[in-house]
């Protein structure tokens, strides 16, 4: 019998298992082995009953015009304990910093006095609302989840590719990929010491909770959904769900004498927390679009009045802003005292004539990025474009160069990926997940893990047919003398399933697209999905919502 890996080919780019030919890395030595001795048929035979069990769920999305299960390669990502050790620290310090900046931006401005970040930069921004100037969060968080893109380089260091600090997307995947990978694989954990993800809705609710106003004593949380036809409306459904609070819509909402209260069958319940997955601009129609029927009118007095916490924070977009990105290393070192424990990638700003000049001359070997793109729209990856491309895109950046940021390629990592029955090498990134309840910062332990999955693609986004990988936090060795470990167990089930799923999404697939009656608005948010409707279970339990933002040579959205 064939090895499963044999001709599995090694390229200049890191590879995730591998640092030599059939030589696995420490942290995949288990799963090398547990591998190896199976045919290609046999993981093929597994992996479509792991699609299956994607299909009876309803977990599919929409590539091509047609309705897919989501990818979910069979083989995982396994991120041995110290090296998740350095990406947690890196991800909980990029969090500190960016709150620290946000408390500035909107209080007293003193990085701008101390010109470290230019004034003119935050104020041209499209999402810094002077509507949240002065508003301080009951517990001085402003980002309660956030999700901090991450990609492997040639010399297997992390970099980070973007801040999301708005309404990152993609946690229920991480959920969803683990529970159906223990019902395929179920020797593949009882091998390896793999640190749980089932954590995230607990530890998600205590922030909310903390957050509240400080005078209520059992908080009230909800999600706030744009509704059914959002395409990320399985995410919000699944996590409303697993914490056990309401999932709402703004026409669940009233806002009198500033306090937030939601309809129900016995009368108003009043509401302390918010968990808003909606984009600022349609939040509220007092301050923000005034055509907005998603929103809450009048919520975010009430939040200015501290009667109800709003989370994430409303105007946090200024600061996962691509222009601002290429300042994180200098707020780190500014507020908090330290080193990035993660570097950023080669990132040029576009603020001085000669740097324009030089990036300009030089379009043919960089990437460049629109600063508030989304899904991937409008990047320019130099070294695959045209003549024709290239010249278009120097008007642009000629006509507005604040607008634009310029990116060193990257050669993502490459990680054993199931392709016809075969293993081969496919790019992949990573987003770990951050939740700070005000006291700590935690991450959860590995994040969601995308792969490009036609050969040579960079971009690792579903739109693109890219899917998706459980990420494995392996736990370092237990003591010799130490009990054995919990194990937690993982139930799959559609037995929750709507009998009748909502109907296909004809708008905008992206994860603030929303359709009410006649009208249907689109939001430009961080987050862009292409989950259609029929993913919409919300008492499934395991259910995603696809999760996207930049990621691949310099970056494109999932």
């Amino acid at each position: 019998m064939a090895d499963l890996f044999d001709g599995y080919p090694l390229g200049e780019q890191w590879d995730e298992m591998f640092g030599a030919p059939a030589q696995p890395r420490p942290p995949y030595a288990g799963l090398f082995g547990s591998l190896q001795p199976m045919s290609g048929e046999e993981l093929a035979a597994r992996a479509d009953v792991l699609s299956q069990t994607y299909r009876d769920a309803g977990v599919t999305f929409a590539h091509a015009g047609e309705e897919q299960p989501f990818p979910l390669d069979i083989v995982p990502r396994i991120i041995g304990a110290d090296e998740w050790a350095h990406v947690e620290r890196g991800v909980a310090q990029r969090v500190h910093a960016l709150e620290a900046f946000l408390a500035d931006v909107y209080g007293a401005g003193q990085v701008f006095a101390d010109r470290v970040v230019p004034r003119s930069v935050i104020t041209t921004s499209a999402h810094f609302h002077r509507a949240a100037h002065g508003l301080v969060p009951p517990n001085g968080v402003r980002v309660h989840v956030s999700g901090i893109d991450l990609v492997r380089d040639e010399a297997g260091d992390f970099r980070v590719l973007e801040d999301n600090l708005r309404s990152p997307s993609g946690v229920s995947y991480v959920i969803t990929n683990r529970a159906a990978m223990s019902q395929v694989l179920p020797e593949l954990f009882g091998d390896h010491r793999i640190q749980p993800v089932a954590d995230y809705p607990s530890k998600l609710l205590a922030a909310l909770k903390a957050a509240a106003p400080p005078s209520v004593s059992d908080p009230v949380v909800v999600v706030l959904t744009p509704g059914v036809y959002n395409s990320a409306y399985f995410e919000h459904a699944l996590l409303a769900r697993q914490m056990g609070v309401e999932l709402v819509e703004g026409r669940d909402l009233v806002c009198s004498g500033g306090q937030v209260s939601m309809r129900t069958t016995d009368g108003q319940q009043r509401v302390d927390v918010i968990y808003r997955r909606i984009d600022d601009e349609f939040l509220d129609p007092v301050h923000f679009r005034s055509d907005s029927v998603i929103g809450c009118a009048g919520v975010l007095n009430a939040a200015r009045a501290g009667r109800v916490t709003i989370a994430n924070a409303v105007g946090n977009g200024v600061a996962d802003d691509k222009l601002i990105y290429t300042w994180v290393p200098d707020l780190i070192r500014y507020y908090l005292g330290e080193e990035p424990v993660l570097a950023n990638a080669d990132t040029y700003r576009l603020d001085h004539r000669d740097a324009t000049e030089w990036v300009l001359e030089n379009l043919s070997s960089l990437v460049l990025k629109p600063v508030d793109g989304s899904g991937g729209k409008g990047i320019v990856i130099g070294p695959r474009a045209d003549e024709q491309t290239l010249e278009a895109l120097a008007v642009k950046v000629r006509e507005s160069p604040r607008d634009w940021i310029a990116q060193k390629p990257i050669g993502l990592s490459t990680s054993p990926t199931l392709i016809n029955g075969r293993i081969a090498p496919r790019h992949v990134d990573l987003r770990p997940f951050a939740v700070n309840d005000g006291k700590d910062v935690w991450v959860l332990p590995g994040g969601l893990t995308r792969v490009a999955l036609p050969e040579g693609e960079l971009v690792v986004n579903s739109s693109q047919g890219g899917g998706s990988k459980d990420t494995w936090v392996i736990s370092g060795p237990r003591p010799a003398d130490g009990p054995p470990p919990d194990r937690t167990q993982i139930e799959f089930t559609t037995a929750d399933l709507p009998a009748e799923p909502p109907a296909q999404d004809p708008g905008p697939a992206n994860d603030n697209a929303v359709g009410q009656g006649q009208q249907q608005q689109q939001q430009q948010v961080k987050d862009p999905v292409l989950l259609s409707a029929r993913t919409l279970a919300p008492s499934l339990g395991t259910g995603p919502t696809a999760g996207g933002d930049e990621q691949a040579v310099g970056g494109s959205r999932c």
